[in-house]
């Protein structure tokens, strides 16, 4: 990777105002020391998205202290409109490379700035829970990977067409070209707006890879349940339907 490169990292934030901190806190001090030493220059854009909790006054007062940190806060919620109101940002603000990551810190920034490192030629990267050496502490029950193993992969690979191991995975980069040619597509709010990403990418021929990742699991997880799956699956079915246009055009 070239020195100097600028990073827009976009956190959405839906009530988090128990985790959002040690997370801003150490993805700062992490980043500010690769700036201090010319290797890129950074922005972390916490999106706040439907919180009624205390989550923007813990981030107003971290922004006293700590520069580089740009909070927006809407009223509508969902982590698909925060995403896109987040890259709207960056691209306004001339990012070069544009990510997201959880406000869990389920992946330290030493993981994510494997992702920038590991860029290369590639247009997007994203990290993986499932491939060979990824590692996810603690391990996660196996019939929870089955029933996306089992189902919702082979689905969206059917559907879709995408190949990737861990569709999910709260860790994704892309460059600026990439963000600036989707994001006036990106229709999904809530569900599934890793998966709509990934299928634009695709229609519109941008490259991904998929990189090992370690992965701390956290508490508090906002899709455990076989409610929340349903919706996955609808959602699936809605992003064919929404770029069918997109399709015929890359036929």
């Amino acid at each position: 990777m070239e020195s100097e490169k600028s990073l827009a990292l976009i956190i959405p934030a839906h009530n988090e105002e128990q985790r959002i901190a040690p997370t801003l806190r150490a993805y700062h001090s992490f980043f500010n020391s690769l700036e201090q030493h010319k290797k890129i220059d950074f922005e972390l854009i916490i999106v706040l998205n439907g919180c009624n909790d205390k989550t923007s006054a813990v981030v107003k007062a971290i922004q006293k202290n700590l520069n580089n940190i740009t909070m927006l806060d809407f009223a509508t919620a969902g982590k698909g409109y925060a995403l896109k109101r987040g890259f709207k940002h960056a691209l306004a603000k001339g990012a070069d490379l544009i990510g997201f990551v959880d406000a869990d810190m389920a992946t330290s920034p030493q993981e994510f700035y494997k992702l920038i490192i590991g860029l290369n030629e590639s247009d997007g990267i994203i990290a993986s829970r499932y491939m060979t050496g990824a590692v996810v502490t603690p391990p996660r029950p196996k019939i929870k990977r089955w029933g996306s193993k089992i189902i919702f992969e082979p689905l969206v690979k059917m559907l879709l067409g995408l190949p990737f191991k861990d569709l999910q995975c709260g860790a994704k980069l892309f460059k600026r070209d990439v963000i600036k040619m989707i994001v006036d597509h990106l229709k999904v709010q809530q569900w599934a707006f890793d998966v709509e990403i990934l299928y634009l990418c695709r229609l519109f021929n941008f490259t991904v890879k998929e990189i090992p990742t370690v992965w701390h699991d956290q508490v508090l997880s906002k899709l455990n349940t076989f409610g929340g799956g349903m919706k996955m699956l609808s959602s699936i079915l809605e992003i064919r339907k929404n770029h069918a246009e997109l399709i015929n055009n890359s036929l």
